[in-house]
């Protein structure tokens, strides 16, 4: 039987990021998705200009109406919207017992705009990270989490380590904000786990957090194990930067389905 993954997360209305890149993501990576959206942009790859959250009650009926059909065999959240919400999200996945949660605690988006306020942060890490199977910050992120600088591969192990005690869940520490490399640093059951990647020349990088998550959660939803999971997201993200998608005006979006490229006839 098709295996199937929930987003639930922001719109993008230039289809870089958030939902639609997760749709894209899950799609190109074998599995069924289904999508419920916390929140309404308008954004394009110069950044975010308006977020308007959806209801209490909209937000409800999207997941009461996906887990009542069609059970998602894992979920993946990245911006949740208001404190309510997060609650209502929370508890409805706690109601429905939901597996192989991924959580992309989105709080910059890549080119820089502010998507929680703090009360949204607390809440996200009071009521969403303790749910998780694993969570996937950036450096900025985990250095906002932590309270701490991180510049190091110890650094990022300490980090990791930190978070992963805090919440109880396995960590993605993604590098891509190193200076030297794209190294990503899986900690799962006290074991660190380095992924090493290639820096890309490609500097087009909207909706990468989207992507890397939304990739862990098709993997899990496959029944792969969380570092087989965290393998193949790399290196499906990687082809999908790697080929030079160049769209926009600011930092453009990847090219979620490079596994369809072809080349035309002559």
């Amino acid at each position: 039987m098709k295996k199937t993954a929930l987003t639930i997360a922001g719109s993008d209305c230039s289809g870089g990021a958030g939902v639609q890149a997760d749709i894209k993501t899950m799609e190109a990576n074998g599995v069924y998705a289904m999508s419920v959206i916390s929140v309404l942009t308008a954004q394009n790859t110069l950044g975010v200009q308006k977020l308007f959250p959806v209801s209490a009650e909209c937000i409800t009926a999207q997941i009461d109406s996906v887990f009542a059909d069609i059970f998602p065999d894992a979920v993946k959240i990245g911006m949740p919207g208001t404190t309510e919400l997060i609650q209502i999200i929370a508890e409805r996945l706690r109601h429905y017992q939901a597996k192989h949660i991924v959580v992309d605690p989105v709080m910059l988006s890549s080119s820089g705009s502010t998507l929680v306020d703090e009360k949204a942060a607390e809440m996200m890490k009071k009521e969403l990270f303790p749910l998780a199977e694993v969570l996937t910050p950036n450096i900025p992120e985990a250095e906002v989490l932590t309270g701490k600088k991180i510049q190091t591969r110890e650094e990022m192990e300490q980090a990791a380590e930190q978070l992963s005690r805090e919440y109880g869940t396995a960590i993605v520490l993604k590098g891509g904000h190193a200076k030297t490399d794209a190294n990503d640093l899986l900690y799962e059951n006290g074991k660190s786990i380095w992924i090493e990647g290639e820096r890309m020349v490609n500097p087009n990088t909207h909706g990468t957090g989207c992507t890397f998550s939304s990739a862990i959660a098709a993997g899990l939803a496959e029944d792969w194990d969380l570092e087989t999971s965290v393998r193949r997201a790399k290196a499906y993200m990687q082809r999908a930067i790697g080929a030079g998608l160049d769209l926009g005006q600011g930092n453009g979006p990847l090219e979620h389905m490079v596994c369809l490229l072809y080349t035309s006839p002559s």
